[in-house]
């Protein structure tokens, strides 16, 4: 297990011009190992759970992370999970600290499951990925999403793939 790696993503195929088509290979079931892994924290508004303000919020946060030289196109996601019905918080995964932005260091070790279909279906993925953790005899802490495409282009490939990456046994160990 390499550290602060992720698996393999093609952002080149990308035929849209918006999101890369995400190939979910090598994605599932693996182990991330995280040590001192910069990410960047964004915060949006929700109403039960649906997205507010996510596009403005990524724009201006991703644009931040472009002017900074901080975007590696070999080594990027975004973490997603809900922290309350009425707000989300986000990682941005970069290669060094971004002026203006809160940049965080993540630690720990890390599962990913990869599923396909709405979000409707967080919750059977949430259960899927605590079954997973614990049949490997582990504990989960926080679970947090990669949403791999934006819904305008998950409708144009055909495919929603959505990555859980669950930490591990007392994960995470964050600094800001």
């Amino acid at each position: 297990m390499q550290t602060n790696r992720l698996p393999e993503y093609d952002a080149s195929d990308n035929p849209t011009g918006c999101c890369p088509r995400f190939n979910p290979l090598g994605w599932d079931d693996c182990n991330l190992h995280f040590k001192n892994k910069l990410f960047v924290k964004a915060t949006t508004r929700s109403e039960n759970h649906v997205p507010i303000d996510m596009g403005p919020v990524f724009e201006k946060t991703f644009a931040a992370i472009q002017a900074a030289g901080a975007y590696d196109e070999n080594d990027f996601i975004v973490l997603s999970r809900d922290i309350s019905p009425s707000k989300a918080e986000h990682f941005f995964a970069v290669s060094k600290p971004v002026p203006g932005q809160e940049t965080v260091h993540w630690s720990g070790n890390y599962l990913t499951k990869v599923f396909e279909g709405p979000f409707e279906d967080a919750h059977r993925w949430e259960s899927q990925t605590l079954n997973a953790i614990e049949a490997r005899h582990h504990k989960a802490g926080n679970i947090y999403y990669f949403y791999t495409t934006c819904p305008k282009c998950a409708q144009t490939y055909g495919k929603n793939y959505v990555v859980a990456v669950a930490e591990l046994d007392g994960s995470p160990a964050r600094n800001n």
